[in-house]
């Protein structure tokens, strides 16, 4: 369990941050970039979580966040550690699970949708689009220094998940706000 009895260290004031294995890295780097997307998007998911105030979805979003914190910790453990925390495939497996059940109950698409409707709504939204930041950053970081591939898959279907979610919860609200190509050149 983490303990946190201090929680300014100052050993990060010249620019460098500490990862898991003891190695320090700088803040501007593409792991910091990678760790702090995550975290964003852990932060959004965290304001999607309030906008649809409590429900199986706001369960199943809390365990994405806590999903987050073990995504957080493997960008942070660089390399082969033994016992280091990794995202695993069951991990991804329960995403899809969820997917699929809240798929089942929506109408085929068809038309992209507008990123709004509800405040619930449209916060799941916001946060498909910063866990798909999370994702571009992962996948740079993984172009420089190979990650778990599990990770990768987590982020991606990570979106996936809240897209379907926002969609779901839209349902009971009138719908999807769906995109009219060329309706403003008029």
């Amino acid at each position: 369990m983490v303990k946190l009895n201090k929680i300014y260290t100052r050993t990060g004031d010249s620019g460098s941050a500490g990862l898991v294995d003891g190695s320090r890295v700088s803040k501007s780097g593409l792991r910091m970039a990678a760790i702090g997307e995550v975290d964003e998007a852990n932060a959004a998911i965290g304001l999607a979580i309030a906008a649809l105030k409590g429900g199986e979805l706001g369960l199943r979003l809390l365990a994405a966040q806590n999903d987050l914190f073990d995504l957080g910790a493997d960008v942070a453990t660089p390399g082969e550690v033994d016992g280091a925390l990794r995202i695993i495939a069951n991990q991804v497996a329960r995403l899809e699970i969820e997917i699929d059940e809240m798929n089942a109950e929506l109408d085929p698409l068809t038309s992209f949708i507008l990123p709004g409707g509800s405040q619930a709504v449209a916060a799941l939204h916001l946060a498909r689009t910063v866990v798909r930041r999370a994702e571009r950053a992962a996948v740079a970081l993984h172009e420089a220094e190979p990650l778990n591939p599990q990770l990768l898959a987590y982020l991606n279907r990570l979106s996936d998940h809240l897209f379907v979610a926002a969609r779901y919860v839209a349902k009971d609200e009138g719908g999807d706000i769906l995109w009219q190509p060329g309706a403003t050149r008029t």
